[in-house]
C-alpha cells in the first residue's frame, strides 16, 4: 500500500492520498482521525493490542467508516456496508463495494499511522 501525505498551508488541512483500491483507507485516516490526538492514540493503542493478541479481531467503528484488526491484516469498510438493503438488485451495485472496502498488511498500516502522526504533529 501507497500513500502520500499532503498539508494544504493556506486552509491548515490535511489530506491522505492512498493507492488504487486503497483510497478509503486513506480517507479514514483523513476524516475519523484527522488532526484528533485523542483519536490517534487510541488507534495507536489498538495497534498494540492487535500485536499483543493476534487472534482476536479489534474494531474501532467510526461514524462512517469502520477499522478492523484481525491476525496480520486490516481492514477499512464503510459502514453503510453493514447495512442490509431491501433492494432486489442489490447484486448490481457490487463493483462500488470495492470502492468502499480495502484490506492491507498491519505493518503497512501501522507505518502509514506512525507516519501520519510525525506529519501532523511533528
Amino acid at each position: 500500500m501507497e500513500f502520500e501525505f499532503i498539508r494544504n498551508t493556506l486552509m491548515g488541512e490535511y489530506y491522505v492520498k492512498a493507492s488504487m483500491g486503497h483510497e478509503v483507507i486513506g480517507r479514514w485516516l483523513q476524516e475519523e482521525v484527522g488532526k484528533d490526538s485523542a483519536k490517534l492514540e487510541r488507534v495507536e493503542r489498538l495497534l498494540e493490542s492487535a500485536y499483543s493478541l493476534p487472534h482476536k479481531e479489534h474494531i474501532l467503528v467510526g461514524k462512517e467508516i469502520t477499522l478492523s484488526i484481525c491476525g496480520d491484516e486490516v481492514t477499512v469498510e464503510e459502514n453503510v456496508l453493514k447495512q442490509e438493503l431491501d433492494y432486489q438488485g442489490e447484486e448490481a451495485f457490487s463493483p462500488y463495494n470495492s470502492e468502499s472496502t480495502a484490506s492491507c498488511g498491519i505493518e503497512d498500516f501501522d507505518s502509514m499511522i506512525k507516519g501520519w502522526r510525525e506529519f501532523v504533529f511533528g
